[in-house]
């Protein structure tokens, strides 16, 4: 039935972390419903703990308008399309010794928590694909970002033939029919981004065929300012790092380095982590901090759920998907 997700959690998310929870995605809704637009930003190794099975459909709904993400969480969504059968799950990963990770190495299993990616099926799929296009890239003269090159791999059909999920779970999939925004800075130190470093260092590739993080930021600059109205955009951040940092940024950079005063601040706030809060640690600083370096304003309305965010995401998800 619907709302089925939603109705649970009304009624018995009340208080604390989980209170939270309910006030943040109240809080997105409304800023959906007043005609604004919504940037979610993706830590971690949020494609392989699968969001993509509700994140996808966020985009299908237009509940999402723009994402930044680390390279990891461009490829990996696609690593686990075409590869899903291969992966293992360990779950009893706290407990493994040195030589069981070693194993593990050996039989070309790169572990994330308890999910080991298989180098083979996943990693080296997509490395022959993928430096196609960047070569067809370079030899036309064309130079693209990193998520560009991505939509384009999946919507040329190539990788259809390796699918072994269902592609309506897939966020890339869904974003690449879209067209959707993303942002993904740090780009280099992804697995693809170590592969195209690889073919730049033995001279098959020219570095500059990618855009550069300099290139996204200024690209961001003119979405903010094009798409941010007279309110602002929303900011929906799960974990931290630089899939944070990096587009929060935008704001203070217009507002004081390109003497833009008009330009307003991120309209809505929310972090989800299991950061201890702390002013010493950016991913933990709490979001009033970002007041004073010009990000948000006093009224911005500001939510953090400090806890696990592949539990709680989903969960929000839901919640805005009226499931």
């Amino acid at each position: 039935m619907a709302q089925e997700i939603k109705k649970f959690i009304e009624k018995n998310f009340l208080h604390f972390n989980a209170a939270s929870l309910v006030d943040a995605a109240k809080g997105y809704e409304d800023h959906l419903a007043s005609k604004k637009k919504m940037l979610i930003s993706l830590a971690g190794a949020m494609s392989t703990a699968e969001l993509g099975i509700s994140l996808a459909e966020m985009i299908r709904q237009d509940k999402v308008h723009i994402i930044s993400c680390t390279g990891a969480n461009l490829e990996e969504d696609i690593m686990n399309l075409v590869a899903h059968d291969s992966y293992e799950r360990v779950p009893n990963y706290r407990d493994l010794t040195p030589n069981e990770e070693w194993a593990l190495l050996e039989r070309g299993l790169n572990r994330v928590t308890d999910t080991c990616i298989p180098e083979e099926e996943a990693f080296r799929r997509l490395q022959k694909h993928v430096f196609t296009i960047w070569k067809e890239a370079e030899r036309d003269g064309k130079r693209y970002f990193p998520h560009e090159f991505m939509y384009q791999l999946l919507l040329s059909g190539v990788l259809e033939q390796y699918y072994e999920m269902d592609p309506k779970d897939s966020w890339m999939i869904a974003a690449a029919e879209k067209n959707l925004p993303i942002i993904v800075p740090g780009w280099e130190d992804s697995t693809m981004g170590n592969i195209f470093a690889s073919y730049c260092l033995k001279g098959e590739l020219n570095p500059s065929t990618m855009k550069s993080g300099i290139e996204y930021m200024m690209w961001l600059a003119d979405y903010y300012t094009e798409n941010a109205g007279e309110d602002g955009i929303g900011f929906f951040q799960i974990g931290g790092g630089i899939a944070g940092d990096f587009p929060i940024c935008v704001v203070p950079m217009l507002y004081q380095d390109m003497e833009r005063t008009d330009t307003p601040f991120w309209s809505y706030f929310c972090q989800i982590s299991d950061s201890t809060t702390s002013y010493g640690s950016y991913s933990g600083a709490v979001p009033n901090e970002k007041i004073t370096w010009g990000k948000l304003d006093i009224d911005t309305p500001k939510f953090i759920i400090e806890s696990d965010a592949t539990i709680v995401a989903p969960l929000i998800f839901a919640y805005i998907l009226n499931q």
